[in-house]
C-alpha cells in the first residue's frame, strides 16, 4: 500500500471538497424524517476577504453543520452575501475618482452599471475563500441581498410597515458621515474616547451694542463650554437649568452670539446639567441631538450652518462660508481670542462618534429621513427572549440584548448613497403627492397625474439583513423553505451585531412570520494578536487566512482556532498557536500510515465476537465509548473548544502514545495470529471511529483516512461527511479495566522517570523489584509484563508483599505499590557515590545559605510578605531533596 510519507494538505483539500461538492453532500437530505437543522451565515460583505474573524466564526458553524448532518438531519446551511451598500459604493467610487470622475458625472444609472459590473468580477471572492476553509453550505442556494426574490421581500415589508404606521418620514437629528455622505443609525457609529479640548466663550448681554461686542464694551456675559465651537454659528439660544440659582433673573433675557451680531434667548430647560462646565448650555438644534430636543420643546429656529461635506454653508456667514468645519474651528478660535471672547481651554475626555465604514467623524446633522418606530416591534421581541424562547450563549449576552431592547430608539434607515434598495415611495410631479409602493403607481390618486419621481434615498444595508431568516427562503410566498427549515435552530455571529442585526431578525422574524428566527445564538469571542489587539487591515496585525491554509492547510488552521478558543471568549493569535493543529495532522497521519502499512500485511480481518481481547484493546474499546459521550455532548452544548481538547487527548495522548506502542510487537509476523487479527480490527475499528469524531473539526485529513480504511475495513456509507455519527455502547465501558490499565500507565511512567533520573539510554534493559500491597497487583503486573518490556525495557520483575527493599536502589511510589530499580550492575556505583555526595554539599551550603537569611531579623522585618513566603517554600523544598539524596546514599 502506498501512503505519503508526509502528510500533504493541499492535494487532499482540493480533491474532498471537490467530491463533495459534485456529490451534492452539502444539500439538505431529503428522505430523511428526521427535524431539520438549519444555520444561516452571518453574510459578509461583497467586498470582503477572508480574515481572521471570518475563520472564526465560519468554522464553529461548519462544525456544528457537519455534526448534525452525520446525525442523519436534514440539515442546511444557508450562505449569501450582503450588497454593503456604503462600503461597496466607496470601493467604486475609488476606482472613478483615480479616473478623474465621480459619481455625480456619470449620473445614477451608470454608476449602478458599474457596480453590478464590479460585484459579478470582484464580488465572490469570499465565498471562493470560505470553500477553501472547508466550508460545507448549500451553494446553490446563495442569496445576495440585492437578488429580485429579497428585493422583493425588502418592497413588502417597507410597505407593510409604512402602511401599520411603523415606518414614517420626517425631519430630525440623526449620525451623519460627511466622507460617506449618508446618514448612519445610532448602531452603525463606533464610539471611542479621545482627549480632546473644552472651550468656555464668552456670549455677552444684549445691551452692549451689536458691533461692539467684545469684553471690554459688554457690562456682562454668561460662559458657555463647547467642544464644537464651530457648531456655535448655528446657536439660537443659551439654556440653564430652572433650578440654577445663578442665573434665574437672566431667563428670558438676550445676548448677542459672538461673530455673528445675533441676539438669541435664555431659556430654562430640565435637561441642562447645573454642574457640568459653566451650567449655561448653548442650543443648536440642527447640529446636537439633545439640542434638537430642547428645540423642539421651545419652537426654537432649527439653524442649518453645514451641508452634507462637511462644509460650512451661507447660513455660518461670510467668514465662514465655504470652509471645512476643521478649518472654521480653527478660524472661529482665532477670532474669539481676538476678541477677548474665549474665556479659557481646558483638556477634556470624551467618547467621539465614528463612521464604522471610513473612521471618519460623524457629524450630527438635521436633515428629512427615513425611520422605524421600534418600540412596537420590540415587545414580542424581549418576550420571546424573557420566555427562554431565544437563549443567548454565553448567557451574560442576555441582559445586554434586554438592555438595549428595553432602551430602543427609532432606526433612521434612509441613506444617502445610490447601490442598495431604492426607497419605494414616489413623488407626484404635479402635485408632489407622495405615494408608497411597491412599484411606480399608474395615477396620482390626489390630482390624476401621471408621472412620479422616486425617492432619492436607499435603504440602509440592514433593511435587507434584518429579514435574513425568511427572505432567503422565498417570503413573501409561502414556500417548501419556509415550512422546513424556520426557525432556524443556532446563529453563530460575532457580540458587536448584536443590535444592529440579532435583534432586528428576531423582531422582524416575530412580525411577519410569526415564529422566531432561531432558538439559540451563539456569540463567539474576537480574534486578537498576542498584545491583546483586535485584529484589522489598519493595525496591520492580521495574517492572511489564505496564506496560512496554504502552508499548513485548513484542517490545521480550523483545529488551533477551535482548540484554542474556549465558548464565548476571545483568542489570542499568534502563528505558534498553528503549531498545535500542524503537529496533530501530522500525529494522526503518522498513525494512520503506521498502521495501514502493518496491517495490510495480515490477511482476513475476524468478526467482533471472534476477537481475543487483552488489557489494552477491552481499555482503548471502553475509553472510545467514553471519549464519544463526551465529544456528542461538547458538540451538542456548543462546546466546540472542549470537543477538540477532548479529542486531541484521546488520539495523541492515549491511542498513539499507549495503544499503537502496545500493539507494534503484536502486528509482528513472529506473533500469534489470533492477537494480529485483534490488533488489526482494533486498531482500524477505532482510528475509522476516531475520524467520525473529529471529522466536524477537521474534515478533510478525517474523510482522506476515513476512505482509506474503508477499503479493508467494511463501512456502511458512500462518504464520511454523511457517515453516522457514533453512538456509545456503554456495556463496553469498563470502570474496572479502565482503573487497572491506568494503573499499568502510571507504573510505567514512574518506571521510566527512574531511569532518567539515572541517564539510562533507551535501550538499556533494567530489572526492577516490586512490593506489592495485595497479590492481584502482582497477578497483574505478571499478566501484562510485555507492556513493562515494550514501553519501558523491563526484562524481569521481581516482586512480592513482603519484600525487603535492595540495596543501592532507586524507588518510586504508585498508589500503593513501591517500584525499586536496583542499579548494581547498570551505573558506576562508585562514580554515583561521589555524584550524589557531591550534590548534598551543594544542597546543604544552599539550605545553609536560605536559613541564614531567615534568620536575619533585618530581613524579616523589611522584606515584603511575598519574598518572605518564597524563601520559606524554597527552604521546604531545598531540605526535601537533601533528605532524599541522603536516604539514597545511605542505601549504597
Amino acid at each position: 500500500m502506498e501512503i505519503s510519507k508526509t502528510y500533504e494538505p493541499q492535494q487532499i483539500e482540493k480533491k474532498w471538497y471537490g467530491f463533495w461538492q459534485d456529490g451534492g453532500y452539502f444539500k439538505p437530505n431529503e428522505t430523511s424524517s428526521q427535524k431539520a437543522f438549519t444555520i444561516l451565515i452571518p453574510p459578509p460583505n461583497v467586498t470582503g476577504i477572508l480574515h481572521m474573524g471570518h475563520v472564526l466564526n465560519n468554522t464553529l458553524q461548519d462544525v456544528v453543520v457537519r455534526y448534525h448532518r452525520m446525525k442523519g438531519e436534514p440539515t442546511l446551511w444557508l450562505p449569501g452575501v450582503d450588497h454593503a451598500g456604503i462600503a461597496t459604493q466607496n470601493v467604486v467610487e475609488k476606482e472613478l475618482a483615480k479616473r478623474g470622475s465621480n459619481r455625480h458625472l456619470i449620473g445614477r444609472e451608470k454608476l449602478l452599471e458599474l457596480i453590478w459590473q464590479w460585484k459579478t468580477e470582484k464580488g465572490g471572492i469570499i465565498i471562493d475563500q470560505l470553500k477553501l476553509l472547508g466550508a460545507s453550505c448549500d451553494w446553490d442556494r446563495q442569496r445576495f441581498t440585492m437578488d429580485d426574490m429579497l428585493s422583493r421581500a425588502v418592497k413588502e415589508v417597507f410597505v407593510t410597515l409604512y402602511e401599520q404606521g411603523l415606518i414614517y418620514k420626517g425631519k430630525y437629528i440623526i449620525n451623519w458621515c460627511p466622507r460617506c455622505v449618508t446618514a448612519l443609525a445610532n448602531d452603525e457609529v463606533e464610539h471611542a474616547d479621545e482627549t480632546g479640548k473644552l472651550w468656555h466663550i464668552r456670549y455677552p448681554y444684549a445691551t452692549a451694542t451689536v458691533n461692539d461686542a467684545s469684553a471690554e464694551a459688554i457690562s456682562g456675559y454668561v460662559t458657555v463650554a463647547t467642544t464644537r465651537p464651530e457648531t456655535m454659528l448655528g446657536d439660537v439660544a443659551v439654556a440653564v437649568n430652572p433650578k440654577d440659582e445663578r442665573y434665574k433673573d437672566l431667563i428670558g433675557k438676550e445676548l448677542i452670539l459672538p461673530l455673528t451680531g445675533r441676539r438669541i434667548p435664555i431659556i430654562a430647560d430640565e435637561y441642562v446639567d447645573k454642574e457640568f462646565g459653566t451650567g449655561c448650555v448653548k442650543v443648536t438644534p440642527a447640529h446636537d441631538p439633545n439640542d434638537f430636543e430642547i428645540g423642539i420643546r421651545h419652537n426654537l429656529p432649527q439653524l442649518l450652518v453645514m451641508d452634507e461635506h462637511g462644509i460650512m454653508n451661507e447660513a455660518a456667514g461670510d467668514d465662514f462660508c465655504g470652509l471645512d468645519r476643521y478649518a472654521c474651528r480653527e478660524k472661529v478660535l482665532k477670532l474669539l481670542t481676538e476678541q477677548n471672547l474665549l474665556e479659557k481651554t481646558e483638556a477634556h475626555e470624551h467618547a467621539v462618534g465614528h463612521c464604522y465604514r471610513c473612521d471618519t467623524v460623524i457629524e450630527p446633522y438635521l436633515s428629512d429621513q427615513w425611520f422605524v418606530k421600534m418600540k412596537p416591534l420590540a415587545e414580542q421581541a424581549i418576550a420571546v427572549v424573557e420566555s427562554g424562547e431565544v437563549k443567548f450563549q454565553p448567557e451574560r449576552w442576555t441582559k445586554v440584548y434586554m438592555h438595549w431592547m428595553n432602551n430602543i430608539r427609532d432606526w433612521c434607515i434612509s441613506r444617502q448613497i445610490w447601490w442598495g434598495h431604492r426607497i419605494p415611495a414616489y413623488y407626484c410631479e404635479t402635485c408632489d403627492k407622495m405615494i408608497v409602493a411597491k412599484e411606480m403607481p399608474q395615477s396620482c390618486p390626489e390630482c390624476g397625474g401621471k408621472t412620479f419621481r422616486q425617492d432619492e434615498d436607499v435603504l440602509d444595508t440592514w433593511f435587507s439583513s434584518w429579514l435574513w431568516p425568511f427572505s432567503t427562503m422565498g417570503w413573501p410566498d409561502e414556500t417548501a423553505d419556509l415550512q422546513k427549515f424556520l426557525p432556524t435552530n443556532v446563529l453563530i455571529t460575532a457580540p458587536e451585531i448584536i443590535y444592529l442585526w440579532v435583534a432586528r431578525m428576531i423582531m422582524s422574524t416575530l412580525h411577519f412570520k410569526g415564529v422566531i428566527p432561531f432558538s439559540t445564538v451563539l456569540l463567539h469571542g474576537t480574534v486578537r494578536d498576542e498584545i491583546g489587539r483586535k485584529m484589522s487591515k489598519s493595525l496591520g496585525n492580521s495574517p492572511d487566512p489564505i496564506d496560512i491554509i496554504e502552508r499548513v492547510g485548513a484542517d490545521a488552521l480550523r483545529f488551533s482556532m477551535i482548540f484554542n478558543t474556549p465558548k464565548g471568549a476571545d483568542v489570542a493569535y499568534s502563528d505558534s498557536m498553528l503549531e498545535g493543529g500542524r503537529n496533530f495532522a501530522n500525529k494522526i497521519w503518522n498513525a494512520f500510515r503506521f498502521i495501514m502499512l502493518n496491517v495490510s500485511e495480515i490477511e482476513g480481518l475476524p468478526s467482533p465476537a471472534k476477537l481475543k481481547l487483552e488489557l489494552a484493546d477491552r481499555w482503548i474499546i471502553s475509553r472510545l465509548q467514553e471519549v464519544t459521550i463526551e465529544v456528542r455532548a461538547h458538540y451538542e452544548n456548543l462546546r466546540l473548544n472542549d470537543a477538540a481538547n477532548c479529542m486531541f487527548k484521546f488520539l495523541w495522548d492515549e491511542y498513539c502514545s499507549w495503544y499503537i506502542e502496545l500493539s507494534k510487537d503484536r502486528l509482528r509476523p513472529e506473533a500469534n495470529m489470533e492477537s494480529r487479527l485483534t490488533a488489526k480490527y482494533v486498531l482500524l475499528d477505532l482510528m475509522q471511529n476516531s475520524m467520525r469524531l473529529l471529522h466536524p473539526i477537521m474534515p478533510f485529513i478525517t474523510e482522506e483516512i476515513w476512505q482509506s480504511i474503508k477499503s479493508i475495513f467494511p463501512m456502511q456509507g458512500e462518504a464520511l461527511i454523511i457517515a453516522d455519527f457514533p453512538i456509545a455502547d456503554t456495556s463496553l465501558i469498563d470502570p474496572k479495566i479502565d482503573d487497572e490499565m491506568l494503573f499499568v500507565q502510571e507504573s510505567i511512567t514512574a518506571i521510566r522517570n527512574l531511569r532518567k533520573q539515572v541517564n539510562l539510554p533507551p535501550s538499556q534493559e533494567i530489572m526492577l523489584v516490586i512490593r506489592y500491597a495485595d497479590v492481584k497487583q502482582q497477578q497483574l503486573f505478571d499478566a501484562y509484563m510485555a507492556y513493562f518490556s515494550k514501553l519501558a525495557k523491563v526484562s524481569s520483575i521481581t516482586g512480592g508483599t513482603e519484600i525487603e527493599k535492595p540495596k543501592a536502589a532507586i524507588a518510586s511510589v504508585v498508589r500503593n505499590i513501591e517500584v525499586f530499580l536496583p542499579l548494581e550492575g547498570l551505573i558506576d556505583l562508585d562514580s554515583e557515590r561521589l555524584r550524589l555526595t557531591k550534590q548534598i554539599e551543594k544542597l546543604t551550603k544552599e539550605l545553609s545559605s536560605i536559613n541564614a537569611k531567615l534568620g536575619n531579623a533585618n530581613f524579616i522585618s523589611n522584606a515584603k510578605e511575598e519574598v518572605i513566603a518564597k524563601e520559606q517554600e524554597k527552604f521546604s523544598e531545598v531540605n526535601t531533596k537533601l533528605e532524599l539524596l541522603k536516604q539514597l546514599l545511605a542505601d549504597f
